[in-house]
């Protein structure tokens, strides 16, 4: 479908059956540890991938080495569910990964799981990343025309098979002498017998960081605040291209091949991924959150009476927006924390109030009033319209809805399940049939350069969700669940 096109507001359609969140979904979370005692190494993984859940519930999988053997449980449900005492108590040995997962490329089931362990002529190995190949359509039509065995649909076996038939004398050799050959988003985690890599596309689309450990051990996660959660110090990025090999208490670092261009890091990691009190670009996340609201107040004010975000990840912004306006701050939404961390698939009656089983309002508080709605993002559009419905019943005289950050009107193809053209409403519809849809009286986005703005960067950052401009070739994508059919 052409970006450009914009319909009548007769042809809106709600989301596809069971797609009831107005969110990109989630990417995925990696983690690594070394720990010299061995003994707690697989509960540390957990406890890191606990603090990563955010970016993917749908499976989970840790892997272990004791120096000889590599031992890993994985599957699909929460960590809680698939992690229990009995699970953990088999994962022993001083280095482990782990890995929390929402799809991006290959559906939601077992086989698809991560890690991928494969035992090879060097040892085993064991992968888990975070990010989504472009070409990851053609790498693994080579592999089967090689005659590799393939036993799942994710681009994560992919990597793991070419990693496996590379050539080196080392794991990092082998991983450096691969990664050109990967177009596209990853920030992974490799374990081998004796030891942990860690490392990050050239773009460095995906965020990974490493740090010291409180038993003089190592670890790298998705985001700094998994390695805060296990008391690490001496946090510092694993750079875009570079590749981090820890063996025991040794650590060697080195940089492979730049990206043309220069790095892309993902804009939507401040607006909506990452977890508020971890740092992203050498700035905390929460921070640059407020900066978001605060531009978008200079952007885009309006006479109210209060500045009410949509919780959770909307909270930064609101706050800013309020600070900036001068309008009051309430927090007048409450969210039910238990509801969309379930795989217990509603009725369709239950379906269709999801929004109002997931939230309620402080009614007294919006009665009479002129209210501002803060939310992060507005991708299909569903919740928006379902708040702004609850807020207008509650009494609102006016609802005027603010984005902090600008419309989205491409799809992701670096590791974020943002959705189709078909699925993105503001790539469908002009900004008045928006406003008519989510039921506002007035609707504004932040814009891209109010973004950056707030970012504090003016290069180095994929805005390609909101502009089109994609920093890599994209022809090459394939759709999701390209590769289903292939292999059961």
């Amino acid at each position: 479908m052409n970006p450009d096109t914009v319909n009548t507001l007769t042809d809106l359609e709600l989301p596809l059956p069971g797609r009831v969140a107005d969110k990109p979904h989630e990417e995925c979370g990696v983690i690594a540890i070394y720990s010299p005692g061995g003994t707690e190494t697989a509960q540390m993984v957990f406890s890191g991938l606990l603090a990563l859940q955010h970016r993917g519930h749908e499976a989970a999988g840790i892997a272990v080495s004791d120096g000889r053997r590599v031992r890993m449980h994985k599957d699909v449900g929460l960590l809680s569910q698939i992690f229990t005492p009995a699970a953990l108590g088999p994962l022993t040995g001083c280095h482990a990964i782990g890995h929390t997962r929402y799809s991006t490329i290959g559906a939601s089931s077992a086989r698809n799981a991560q890690p991928f362990l494969v035992e090879t002529k060097h040892g085993p190995i064991a992968l888990a990343h975070n990010g989504s190949l472009v070409n990851a359509a053609e790498l693994r039509n080579q592999l089967l025309q090689r005659g590799s065995a393939l036993t799942a649909a994710s681009d994560t076996e992919v990597m793991t098979l070419m990693l496996a038939a590379a050539t080196g004398s080392t794991w990092e050799e082998r991983l450096e002498n691969t990664m050109p050959l990967w177009q596209g988003a990853y920030s992974l985690v490799v374990l081998s017998a004796d030891g942990f890599l860690a490392a990050r596309d050239p773009w460095g689309f995906r965020p990974l960081s490493i740090g010291r450990t409180v038993d003089r051990g190592w670890a790298a996660a998705s985001e700094t605040c998994a390695l805060q959660s296990l008391g690490c110090t001496g946090i510092t990025e694993v750079e875009s291209g570079e590749i981090a090999v820890v063996r025991g208490e040794e650590i060697s670092r080195r940089q492979t091949t730049a990206a043309p261009g220069g790095p892309a890091r993902c804009s939507f990691e401040f607006v909506y991924f990452s977890r508020a009190d971890s740092v992203w670009d050498g700035q905390r996340v929460d921070e640059v959150r407020q900066k978001l609201g605060e531009q978008l107040a200079i952007e885009s004010p309006v006479a109210a009476d209060v500045v009410v975000p949509v919780p959770d990840s909307s909270v930064p912004a609101a706050i800013g927006y309020a600070r900036q306006s001068g309008v009051p701050f309430n927090d007048d939404f409450i969210k039910n924390r238990s509801m969309g961390r379930t795989f217990i698939e509603p009725t369709q009656s239950l379906r269709e109030h999801h929004v109002s089983m997931k939230f309620n309002v402080l009614a007294a508080n919006f009665a009479g009033r002129r209210v501002i709605v803060i939310d992060d993002s507005l991708v299909r559009g569903t919740t928006s319209a379902q708040l702004i419905k609850l807020v207008r019943d509650a009494g609102a005289a006016e609802v005027h809805l603010r984005i902090a950050s600008p419309r989205v009107l491409h799809p992701c193809h670096m590791g974020v399940d943002m959705g189709t053209y078909e699925e993105l409403l503001a790539a469908r519809f002009d900004a008045e049939s928006l406003r008519q849809h989510v039921g506002c009286d007035t609707l504004a986005f932040l814009s891209v350069e109010g973004m950056m703005a707030a970012i504090g960067k003016t290069s180095g950052y994929c805005t390609a969700c909101f502009t089109g401009k994609y920093p890599i070739d994209i022809s090459g994508a394939a759709p999701k669940e390209t590769f289903e059919g292939a292999a059961v």
